[in-house]
């Protein structure tokens, strides 16, 4: 492994561990094993760093969500990701910081717009099991951007209330519920 790829796998580990505000160089020069200025030759500053550590997290799902151990349908991915927001909140307080800090940067945001476009994918992909290369740009566009409101705001409520954020079954139970007042037309 390259020092490029134990600065990443570094910065992983730090988003998990401490979280994006309060990593330092320092932390993810020792836990990588190589030299502060590493860092700049790679990546070019500690913020570019922990934002590819943090995106390549979310892209790759296991490290971020943990594995699917097989299990299929809505409820079990909305049990998997209660879960997850609960087992490592330091990295989804730090996803949350992230897109509160593109704001400020243009180059940030539209990563972070790149991000979202990619996780509404992977959402419908999720729903209906249909490959996300085949999937109609509507139902990415419809069912991903839904999926992945919800999680945000599930995300958001577990963060900040756990004792009270509803479970997958009252996830599930409210979808339901809101189907049924759904008008014909919009």
């Amino acid at each position: 492994m390259g020092n490029r790829e134990k600065l990443l796998e570094a910065a992983r580990q730090c988003l998990f561990e401490k979280g994006y505000e309060r990593t330092t160089v320092r932390d993810l020069s020792s836990t990588a094993g190589v030299s502060m200025a590493a860092i700049g030759y790679h990546f070019g500053s500690k913020e570019a760093l922990l934002n590819q550590a943090l995106f390549e997290a979310l892209d790759s799902g296991d490290h971020a969500f943990g594995p699917s151990a097989g299990d299929a349908g809505l409820g079990a991915l909305w049990r998997r990701l209660i879960e997850a927001f609960s087992a490592n909140q330091t990295f989804w307080i730090a996803n949350l910081e992230t897109v509160l800090r593109a704001q400020r940067d243009p180059e940030l945001r539209e990563q972070v717009a790149a991000g979202l476009r990619q996780g509404r994918s992977g959402m419908a992909r999720e729903v209906t099991g249909i490959a996300e290369a085949e999937l109609p740009e509507a139902t990415v566009r419809a069912l991903g951007s839904v999926q992945l409101a919800l999680v945000s705001g599930l995300m958001m409520q577990h963060l900040t209330d756990p004792g009270s954020a509803p479970t997958a079954d009252e996830v599930l139970a409210g979808l339901r519920a809101l189907a049924t007042y759904l008008p014909e037309e919009a």
